[in-house]
């Protein structure tokens, strides 16, 4: 196997030097091709397009067949792939990519995915995004039984499951993984003779079929994580792949394997809020649209007299404009947002972190100035940014501030693939409404139902016996077991 990894240090990409900045952190996006002409160029560009869903790393791998080839970087995609060398020595028609944010394991390049193995029955690449709730407990298993794991990345599990498996045959070998594992997880794996793709049986976290016709005889397959990658890509949409569903891509064409019974889907609701690229098309919703659609929700749960609605941007931007709409109050962009604060030569000193949203974001004060302002964002985490620019824009002549939060209260950790801090530093998880609204700073504070939010997503209601989503961090029901997490809990009480 011919393996390169990128020499590129530590990124100081924004979400690392603007550590105040706290959003939730995306999971990761993945990408899988199969006899496709410049396979690697084409999964660059797919994972390019899924950009949004981790920034700290990047990786493909191809098979050309004969060899798999791997490269792997800490960075960007445009980064880790700029050097045309780097894409020419990935040859082959099929390939798999992966985009990184860290959920588990240090952004070291030895936790860079895609992750490979040599098995006896060849060479084994996956992709993973999601988290498993059970991978300490497996390791530990794993590791008594001999296997020795090169990073520190849940997604290993995956690969020494099928080393040990007693089946015969690949497909075998990892349904018989998978059936082990416990979490959300959505994959895509690569083998001499197939790709796989594979989605938990909730369906927490997405993942797509795409087609691409190169020539007449022949169709080219693209999975991934959004339908946004597809676009970039030249594809064209097939179909979500289903919760509990494997799908195996070869030179006779797709087949498609349900190993788990059938249960309720759990879809994360995060993804219509934040995540998801606004020009993807997620379990037959537009993102755009619901995010307009909450925020029309969010304007008819929340009123309030002003004068104009701004968002906070990027990702407040559709919100604003349902919320806008729906109260007649007109939409405008008092908030600028710098995109090119990528790698910088500012050493992160305390002083420049605490410039850091000043660096992202900027006023625009002949919009803001003397006006009642209603701000609308997707959410509150730890609460320092809102309260940063709910600064800004009164330091910019606001004569009011009203923020409006295009989610419920942010009260519980994810444990399916979100970084997300412990409980206790989740503003919501520890202050009321009111006692938010006053350590931020603004008139008003609002926030959408949960029933408001199901609502915008065309939903009756919430049904708390059977949800229709996966929104543990508002309503701390986990649909799947914390295994790892609740072991941790009963160790540390002993």
């Amino acid at each position: 196997m011919n393996t390169s990894n990128g020499s590129i240090p530590s990124p100081l990409t924004d979400n690392y030097l603007l550590n105040n900045d706290d959003k939730l952190r995306e999971e990761c996006g993945v990408i899988g091709v199969w006899t496709i002409q410049d396979a690697a160029s084409l999964t660059a560009l797919g994972l390019h397009a899924l950009q949004h869903r981790g920034q700290e790393a990047t990786g493909i791998v191809t098979f050309d067949g004969k060899n798999f080839h791997t490269h792997r970087g800490l960075g960007l995609v445009g980064e880790v792939f700029a050097d045309p060398q780097v894409i020419n020595k990935l040859p082959g028609g099929i390939a798999i990519g992966h985009n990184r944010y860290a959920t588990t394991g240090a952004t070291q390049i030895r936790n860079v995915q895609p992750l490979y193995g040599d098995f006896e029955f060849g060479g084994f690449a996956v992709a993973h995004n999601g988290n498993l709730t059970n991978a300490q407990l497996l390791k530990k298993s794993l590791v008594r039984r001999g296997c020795l794991f090169q990073s520190s990345t849940d997604s290993e599990v995956f690969i020494h499951l099928i080393a040990i498996s007693l089946y015969s045959n690949v497909i075998d070998r990892f349904i018989d993984a998978l059936k082990q594992v416990q979490g959300a997880y959505s994959l895509v794996a690569l083998s001499k003779d197939m790709l796989i793709a594979a989605r938990d049986p909730l369906g927490v976290r997405p993942l797509i079929l795409g087609k691409l016709t190169q020539n007449k005889e022949k169709k080219c397959w693209v999975i991934a994580s959004e339908t946004c990658a597809l676009s970039s890509m030249g594809a064209e949409f097939v179909r979500d792949i289903e919760p509990g569903e494997v799908i195996i891509v070869n030179d006779n064409g797709i087949r498609s394997i349900k190993p788990f019974q059938t249960i309720s889907h759990r879809f994360c609701i995060f993804e219509y809020v934040y995540f998801a690229r606004p020009d993807s098309v997620i379990e037959n919703k537009s993102v755009y649209i619901a995010r307009q659609k909450i925020g029309a929700q969010l304007a008819f749960e929340n009123p309030v007299d002003a004068d104009i609605v701004v968002p906070v941007p990027d990702s407040g931007v559709p919100a604003a404009l349902g919320y806008a709409k729906a109260s007649n109050i007109p939409f405008e962009l008092g908030i600028i947002r710098s995109h090119y604060i990528g790698r910088t030569f500012i050493e992160p000193t305390d002083q420049i972190r605490n410039l850091g949203v000043k660096l992202k974001h900027s006023t625009n004060q002949a919009v803001l100035k003397n006006r009642r302002i209603i701000l609308i964002d997707d959410s509150i985490v730890r609460g320092t940014t809102s309260r940063k620019i709910v600064e800004m824009v009164r330091a910019a002549g606001a004569s009011e501030v009203h923020l409006r939060i295009a989610s419920p209260p942010t009260r519980y950790s994810c444990y399916y693939g979100i970084d997300t801090p412990s409980q206790e530093k989740l503003l919501a998880h520890t202050h009321d409404i009111d006692e938010m609204c006053k350590l931020i700073g603004a008139n008003s504070l609002g926030f959408i139902s949960c029933n408001g939010l199901y609502k915008a997503l065309e939903e009756k209601e919430r049904n708390d016996q059977k949800p229709q989503y996966c929104d543990a961090c508002f309503t701390g029901d986990y649909p799947i077991l914390l295994t790892d997490h609740d072991m941790n809990l009963i160790q540390n009480k002993t």
